[in-house]
């Protein structure tokens, strides 16, 4: 804790006998130090000599046994198995007010920032080298980042899900100053940003914390964590223990720190299945509550926050009030969107498409806000893990050409017009394929290779947002799936928000390889309806084009229990918008 006069520190060990600091402050004497033992287990010191930017640890005497440790609440660190560094919270905002748009009207766009992008081959990506590409998601329209985790991790290279050091900003990444000016200078850019937290487990290694004044039991892992049956997670022995007052606080100040000291816009939690239970079943109300508590605080005090768990139970209560015994969490990963949704799409033939997965997967909603869940056909699991991006799954041989540039871009138009908040993985618009590995940065070469596809998402992200006032019904919460064709694997659904002129949307999905033409569908009302998007229009480089009706006047015959009907056409493995023009 800096102030004028020096820096003060305080650490929890319950179980050491003694406590001394040692640092560049005092040439890392290790009696010079010694800290005064407070009540319930903290220790404090006050030091003069101590300055922003010493670089420090903590020595403690248990028993007969003496160990050095980083301090655990270190905003900074050399690395994960370096010291920790006096760090200087001040930072110039500027005027920075930024706020989140309505969820309605959010895209994202989910980021690994060492292989976003890197300006020396050889070298994780930094903060610095991501925003050189901010600019390219403000053209794809896209106005939220979700950022994979970011805290200090074992080594240089990592997806993130393994923290050593839960208050340090990762140091090859850039540190706490260069993700202050990451989210500085995305706000600036009309983008916002949430940051991925992991409180299912720490580590597994580099884990400063673990039997961190050496008492433990059962051979676990000591006063952070659980330290009995609990204490079992995919990741080893390493679950929080979330009864404790000291470490339920430990997490609530992380969370917050992220809102308050970075200015994140939302928190994306990992695998909160094993925050709230052991394995699935066993449940750990103390996980649940804890998730509500933090939950309960970042909404009151910060209105607008977007918090969204990472469940895949399809658990209603995850998303429900706290006062009606939910988490309490914004919104939440859909399994019963993306897989449904890969599967229809990487079908080898059309005669195993299956229209009731598709249809459930575009009406699907938890409680009554279909806002509550986040949809997305890539993301960082789903293409990893024995997994590839959509394009390679489709055609592992042939991941750009036509069928699984088509079929893939396909499901996205799904993504982007079914209700629910779209999440975009990078380089999923310049048709990235293979699987998401961390050694491996996106190739940004493909943004000029495939400018036909990058154009879609473009255009699709802006109909999404309703940027040319003529698709507000895409941001509605609304659908309903009124045409059904098995034998053509063709469906159109309604979607809008208040009805009426530039609000009603028809969309309309070919998932065969054949051409439909002078195909009848049913319309909400007369007029003149306008096609704002065909992702086989040849401006997108697309390989099957036919026959497409640009305008079609409604008439007055019902149909598919519509009042009126219009007949089109529509290319294989393509996908149509129609709306109609709003008055002036």
């Amino acid at each position: 804790m800096p102030h004028e006069n020096g820096v003060a520190f305080r650490l929890w060990a319950p179980h050491a006998d003694a406590v001394s600091i040692v640092g560049s402050f005092n040439d890392w004497e290790p009696t010079a130090m010694p800290m005064k033992q407070e009540e319930a287990g903290n220790w404090y010191l006050d030091v003069a000599e101590a300055k922003i930017g010493d670089e420090y640890r903590y020595l403690l005497t248990c028993g007969d046994k003496e160990v050095s440790r980083m301090d655990p609440r270190a905003r900074e660190v050399t690395n994960s198995v370096g010291n920790s560094v006096v760090h200087n919270p001040v930072f110039d905002w500027g005027d920075d007010n930024y706020q989140l748009p309505p969820w309605n009207e959010l895209v994202i766009y989910e980021m690994h920032l060492g292989t976003f992008h890197r300006s020396e081959e050889d070298t994780s990506g930094t903060f610095a080298d991501a925003i050189r590409r901010l600019d390219h998601l403000v053209q794809l329209g896209v106005n939220v980042v979700q950022l994979m985790p970011l805290c200090e991790f074992a080594g240089d290279v990592s997806w993130g899900y393994n923290p050593a050091q839960i208050f340090a900003v990762e140091s090859t990444y850039g540190g706490p100053r260069g993700f202050k000016r990451f989210v500085k200078a995305a706000h600036q850019r009309g983008i916002g940003v949430i940051q991925d937290v992991v409180y299912n487990h720490f580590g597994p290694s580099d884990l400063d914390i673990w039997q961190f004044d050496l008492w433990e039991q059962n051979g676990m892992g000591g006063i952070y964590f659980y330290n009995d049956w609990r204490s079992k997670t995919p990741w080893g022995d390493t679950r929080p223990d979330y009864g404790r007052g000291e470490v339920r606080q430990f997490i609530y100040d992380n969370a917050r720190m992220w809102i308050d000291d970075y200015h994140v816009d939302g928190l994306r939690y990992d695998m909160t299945l094993y925050m709230r239970s052991v394995d699935g079943s066993d449940e750990l109300p103390d996980g649940w509550n804890l998730a509500q508590w933090i939950n309960q605080d970042i909404q009151r005090d910060c209105p607008g926050t977007l918090l969204i768990a990472e469940d895949l139970q399809s658990n209603d209560y995850i998303t429900k009030h706290a006062s009606e015994g939910g988490a309490h969490f914004s919104s939440q990963w859909d399994a019963e969107f993306v897989h449904p949704v890969r599967d229809v799409a990487s079908q080898p033939d059309d005669a195993g498409r299956d229209l009731n997965k598709l249809i459930r997967a575009i009406t699907f909603r938890y409680n009554i806000n279909s806002f509550e869940r986040v949809i997305y056909t890539e993301s960082h699991d789903e293409v990893a893990n024995g997994k590839s991006r959509l394009p390679s799954e489709i055609a592992p041989d042939a991941p750009t050409d036509g069928y699984a540039r088509h079929r893939s871009t396909l499901a996205a138009g799904v993504m982007m017009t079914s209700p629910g908040i779209p999440m975009l993985f990078q380089g999923q618009e310049f048709l990235q394929d293979g699987w998401f590995q961390d050694t491996d940065p996106l190739d940004w070469d493909r943004k000029e290779e495939f400018p036909g596809v990058v154009s879609l998402y473009r255009d699709l992200v802006h109909h999404r947002l309703n940027r040319h006032g003529v698709t507000k019904g895409l941001t509605g919460q609304d659908v309903v799936v009124y045409h059904r064709n098995d034998q053509n694997k063709l469906l159109a659904y309604h979607r809008w928000l208040d009805h009426g002129l530039g609000d009603d949307v028809i969309v309309v999905l070919n998932f065969s390889h054949q051409t439909i033409e002078n195909y009848t569908v049913g319309f909400p009302s007369g007029g003149t309806w306008k096609l704002r998007f065909n992702s086989a229009a040849s401006v997108y480089n697309a390989t099957f084009v036919s026959s497409t009706v640009a305008e079609l006047d409604a008439d007055d015959r019902p149909y598919d229990g519509m009042t009126h009907s219009g007949t089109l056409s529509i290319s294989p493995y393509s996908l149509l918008i129609y709306s109609q023009d709003p008055e002036s």
